[in-house]
């Protein structure tokens, strides 16, 4: 099964990514872009890929001692970017501001939580980030990445990231659809 681990968002937050993505469909209707559901708006701490059955209890367990050692994240989401960048965006993001180096302590502890199993770290740098759109094509992308440079900083919210899910991502046409597998609270946080 195809997997990932992530923190969900608060309601509040999802509602104004939510408004900031019709904002930017509606500057630029003509971009090709896939747009992520509201309801899948996470921001993500690993992408595992194909996981096989055998071993998801033993990643259960190892993120459960991972998460149970951070303690709550306080995070705020805000500004608009694009990976790789405006030129040739493939991802249209909204950024992580808040809580950057626990968020990135977090992260690391899942990569290391997750490698005995045979998930290599990844490469990158990690960085906290909100994906609203997979851009499919060059197709009104000025448009998009003007819309994009104009939002500048704008806020979206904060939270407390009290637990950490791990999802199954299913693939469909209309786009992939996640199902929580577990929640694993984070330190101090009753289950």
């Amino acid at each position: 099964m195809r997997c990932f681990v992530a923190i969900d968002l608060s309601p509040d937050v999802r509602a104004a990514l939510e408004d900031e993505c019709e904002r930017l469909r509606a500057v630029a209707p003509r971009a090709d872009a896939r747009w992520v559901r509201v309801a899948g708006m996470h921001l993500t701490l690993k992408f595992l890929g194909e996981v096989p059955e055998d071993i998801m209890p033993g990643i259960r367990n190892s993120l459960a001692v991972a998460t149970a050692a951070t303690p709550p994240i306080a995070l705020a989401c805000a500004g608009l970017g694009m990976f790789p960048g405006p030129s040739r965006p493939r991802v249209v993001w909204a950024g992580i501001t808040d809580g950057l180096q626990e968020l990135g302590l977090l992260a690391a502890a899942v990569e290391r939580a997750v490698e005995p199993f045979g998930f290599a770290p990844e490469r990158r740098p990690f960085r906290g980030h909100v994906t609203l759109a997979r851009v499919r094509s060059p197709r009104g992308v000025r448009l998009l990445a003007r819309a994009v440079e104009v939002a500048g900083h704008v806020p979206f919210g904060s939270w407390s990231a009290s637990h950490v899910v791990l999802y199954r991502s299913r693939l469909h046409p209309t786009g992939a659809v996640y199902e929580a597998l577990v929640t694993l609270p984070l330190a101090g946080v009753v289950a």
